[in-house]
């Protein structure tokens, strides 16, 4: 029964997953293509016969197909009407001076550019109601063990990699990903538990990760692990707690509880409980200048008659609408940048291509996110939604990307490309798609 409601859950995770991005991704062609005048006969929402369907004023044909793996939009164009001439009687006057490729350069990249840009515009809305949804954890990276030959120091703040900031496994992750390859110096910036000055590692690397073994886990290619730490700047209080009645304001930093310095909040608990008295004095850091306010203390007792010591507050501050959408949209930029990296990086043969996924894969990612919640389940739409995007920006035939380039060689020439070459260039193009299908699926069964 069990393993029925996993598969039933599995399935219909991945299901909704493709159904979504695919369909977002044709809108972006559909309301574009309108707005330019072009008759788009069929809008079908899903694929295979049609179980439903409804004509609108403008004689498209919405359809809700019998299997929801994603679906499509159609276009009339000049081409097929002298392939068939026949197909023309099933089209009025108006319609058939409404052909996709009549219409000027620039409205037909409008078009193709509209499908990748409705995915990346998918993105940025999932992460910006994610950001809204959780705190901003104010966390930093912290080196908690080396090895004889590291550079480091236990307790060392990773600040940035040439440049780049990183506050979570996942920007670390990332940005030491996006170096594999290299070879030459790779700058770490970092701040030291004992110094309020950051100081810069330089590391000398040669063919930087690449080995697959290394690329699950990038971070041990430094010769350290990290842990994710949240700093101990107040992001709520309790109204009328210990914190809230002596003074403590959000966004105020904790530099020391009495004489016990604190670095982060995970040490506050353990610092308050062993106080032997109720008063302390919160030292606290607010707007660059150093406060210290006496508090007077909560406290409960648990079952076992164990007694804790509360100051009444939360970790972790709550962003506002524009600061999400903000968030949302550097988050798509920088991860769409990513992709396309990691893509050229397969290429090249410096990252592995067994990192790629085919259905399978992306089905049990849909199934383990949705198991976990529907913030897991977003945060991987938007990031299949993003390459998603990326992957159709590629100069491969048959693929936007592939489209927007034959318009690109049309322009340069001045006319298109003759019949013959134009279809064995999207021949070649779906072969490839399909090929690539195929290596991913290889990929998908040797992996589970």
């Amino acid at each position: 029964m069990n393993y029925l409601i996993d598969t039933l859950v599995y399935a219909g995770a991945f299901i909704a997953l493709l159904f979504v991005l695919v369909v977002i991704h044709e809108c972006g062609h559909y309301f574009v293509a309108r707005y330019f005048g072009v008759h788009c006969p069929r809008f079908s929402f899903g694929m295979g016969p049609v179980i439903y369907k409804k004509i609108d004023k403008h004689g498209t044909e919405f359809a809700l197909s019998a299997f929801p793996l994603g679906g499509y939009v159609s276009m009339i164009t000049k081409k097929m009407f002298e392939v068939d001439p026949e197909l023309k009687k099933e089209f009025t006057e108006v319609q058939l001076d409404k052909t996709f490729d009549t219409k000027p350069k620039l409205q037909r990249a409008a078009i193709m550019l509209a499908g990748p840009v409705a995915n990346f515009l998918l993105s940025i809305l999932i992460f910006s109601f994610i950001f809204s949804s959780t705190p901003d954890p104010q966390s930093t990276l912290v080196v908690n063990e080396i090895d004889d030959s590291s550079m480091f120091q236990i307790g060392d703040q990773i600040i940035s990699i040439d440049g780049v900031k990183v506050s979570e496994r996942k920007d670390i992750s990332l940005e030491l990903l996006s170096k594999a390859g290299m070879t030459g110096e790779l700058f770490i910036e970092v701040l030291s538990k004992d110094s309020s000055s950051t100081k810069e590692i330089s590391l000398n690397v040669d063919n930087f990760l690449t080995d697959s073994e290394q690329q699950q886990n990038p971070v041990n290619a430094l010769n350290i692990s990290v842990q994710t730490r949240m700093l101990p700047i107040i992001g709520s209080l309790i109204d009328k707690g210990a914190a809230d009645k002596g003074g403590l304001k959000e966004n105020d930093r904790i530099l020391a509880i009495n004489n016990s310095s604190i670095s982060y909040a995970s040490e506050i608990v353990a610092v308050l409980n062993n106080l032997t008295g109720n008063s302390a004095d919160i030292q606290v850091l607010r707007n660059n200048k150093t406060i210290i306010f006496p508090v007077e203390l909560t406290s409960v007792v648990d079952s076992l008659g164990n007694e804790s010591k509360l100051l009444g507050i939360g970790f972790g501050l709550q962003r506002t609408f524009i600061e999400s959408i903000i968030k949302g949209a550097k988050e798509t930029y920088n991860l769409s940048i990513k992709t396309l990296q990691f893509i050229g990086k397969m290429f090249t043969g410096n990252m592995g291509t067994e990192n790629l996924s085919g259905p399978i894969g992306i089905a049990k990612m849909a199934g383990d996110t949705a198991q976990a919640g529907i913030l897991p389940f977003m945060y991987l739409m938007a990031l299949l939604s993003i390459s998603l995007g990326v992957l159709n920006l590629l100069p491969i035939p048959a693929l936007d990307g592939g489209q927007l380039t034959l318009l690109g060689v049309e322009a340069i020439r001045g006319s298109p490309l003759p019949d013959k070459v134009e279809n064995f260039v999207y021949a070649t193009g779906t072969v490839m798609i399909l090929f690539l299908m195929v290596f991913a699926v290889f990929n998908d069964v040797a992996r589970f």
